[in-house]
């Protein structure tokens, strides 16, 4: 069971005891993500997550994280389009501790001058870092191609430009407006007593009272998502070709949301999938392939991903065609339906067998559609899948007036015009 409350400043609670096991896992998730940025401050939302590990009125950032260490937790951070969450997973006996951690964190960070400077350097090298790697230029090319003029489009990290450009004045103006009182989810999950959480909760978290700016010239306010059929590419100096497939998906609101992650399994998102057997098992064409959907919001996507050699690109993209065209002539076999349903069904039971997991998934939950689903709706949801819903989830994915291609490698190895030819139906 569940327990679901609001703090007086408006902060929400949601708890899950779990009694058999040792561990807690607390997370504080915050509204609050590269959606709410635009060009100029792009990266903002993950410089102040690195920012809250910096220091405190009350502990140096080496003393917040001794402070953890030392009771063998571990206390980290991430930040996504949609939103910011910071987390520790202790024994349940330190659960004060995580929680007088976090709250110190949230409450009293100092964003000292010279701590900024010197974390553009680590953060500008994370950048540098996502930048040599092929496969996630790739990725991030093809949402920033696929939700352009939207939201969504700016990358979580930010740009080398914006991020030179991040000031003390900046991240003080964009955290009181952000990190407030009607922005934050606090979610707990282990082995807890419910009512001295939330009494913790109300003496470290009860006086956060900070009120939204009413100036919100910082924000984007284009949310009309409109895929086209687009081609892109960066040209790299590697061996392999980092590929993207892009086609429209469903926001994670969607009634149908769990008929995508069927088919998404039966499609390319497991070793059993049909791409993966054709692609790699039966031509042996690439080493990794992979289909996942990214859902948010206002919108999502389906993505396909190879890394394979330049002359096994175009045969390729013909089998991954001929795929679509099957799945879209005879929608797939009521065994695979079944077989993907009790899949989809194993892998969230044992996923939730993590505090961090069902920490997450509570909160998340809350954030999103203001309530909180047992397991049982959940695996209920996928149960009560059927074709008629594979159908118009298939429709909706395969669409080739929608489909985006961006890749990363040696560009002048790849013949474009075929590409558009075969996915997009184009005649060059």
């Amino acid at each position: 069971m569940y327990l679901i409350d609001r703090l007086d400043n408006g902060i929400r609670v949601v708890m899950e005891r779990i009694p058999y096991i040792n561990s807690v896992s607390i997370g504080i998730i915050i509204d609050c993500g590269s959606k709410n940025e635009n060009r100029n401050n792009n990266g903002i939302t993950h410089f102040i997550e690195h920012m809250l590990f910096k220091g405190t009125k009350e502990r140096d950032a080496k003393a917040i994280a001794e402070t953890i260490d030392n009771i063998g937790g571990v206390l980290n951070a991430f930040t996504s389009k949609e939103a910011t969450v910071y987390y520790a997973k202790v024994l349940n006996n330190h659960i004060e501790t995580a929680i007088d951690v976090l709250s110190d964190m949230v409450n009293n960070s100092l964003f000292n001058e010279g701590d900024i400077e010197k974390e553009k350097s680590v953060i500008l090298e994370e950048l540098f870092m996502y930048l040599d790697s092929p496969e996630d230029l790739a990725i991030e090319l093809l949402n920033e191609m696929m939700f352009e003029g939207t939201r969504l489009e700016y990358p979580v990290i930010g740009t080398e430009e914006s991020i030179k450009a991040i000031n003390r004045e900046k991240i003080l103006y964009y955290f009181s407006e952000n990190y407030i009182s009607e922005n934050m989810i606090i979610s707990i999950a282990g082995n807890i007593d419910e009512k001295e959480c939330l009494k913790l909760l109300k003496y470290y978290f009860g006086n956060l009272n900070r009120k939204k700016l009413k100036t919100s010239d910082l924000k984007v306010s284009k949310t009309q998502h409109k895929f086209t059929n687009k081609l892109n590419y960066i040209n790299k100096d590697t061996e392999q070709i980092n590929l993207c497939i892009g086609m429209e998906g469903l926001p994670i609101t969607s009634s149908k949301l769990e008929a995508l992650m069927i088919l998404n399994n039966i499609f390319g998102g497991s070793m059993s999938s049909r791409l993966f057997q054709k692609i790699r098992e039966d031509l042996g064409l690439a080493y990794t392939i992979e289909t996942f959907p990214s859902s948010f919001k206002e919108a999502g996507i389906l993505n396909l991903f190879l890394g394979l050699h330049p002359g096994q690109v175009l045969k390729s993209i013909k089998a991954i065609n001929d795929e679509i065209n099957q799945i879209k002539k005879n929608l797939i076999s009521k065994e695979e339906l079944m077989k993907s349903k009790e899949q989809l069904k194993g892998n969230y039971v044992l996923s939730m067998e993590n505090t961090f997991n069902r920490m997450y998934e509570m909160g998340k939950s809350l954030l999103v559609f203001d309530r909180v689903f047992s397991q049982k709706e959940i695996l209920n949801r996928i149960d009560r899948i059927d074709m008629e819903d594979i159908e118009e989830v298939s429709r909706v994915i395969f669409n080739r007036e929608k489909f985006n291609v961006a890749y990363v490698g040696k560009v002048d190895t790849i013949n474009d015009s075929k590409i558009k030819e075969i996915l997009f139906n184009e005649v060059i």
